[in-house]
């Protein structure tokens, strides 16, 4: 199940990016594999993180 604030930030991502898609704005992401594969990892070890904190 996910968390409240899992479900915020994907919520609020999709929103960014739907706005960004709207008024036709780069994204607030690397232009690069590398660069979304670094943020991708970087999101998934903080919420590791919090997992392991509050358990």
């Amino acid at each position: 199940m996910l968390s409240l604030n899992a479900f915020i930030g994907i919520i609020l991502g999709l929103v960014i990016g739907g706005i960004c898609r709207w008024f036709d704005l780069p994204l607030p992401a690397p232009p690069k594999l590398v660069g979304a594969l670094l943020v991708v990892c970087m999101t998934i070890g903080f919420m590791t993180g919090q997992y392991f904190r509050y358990t």
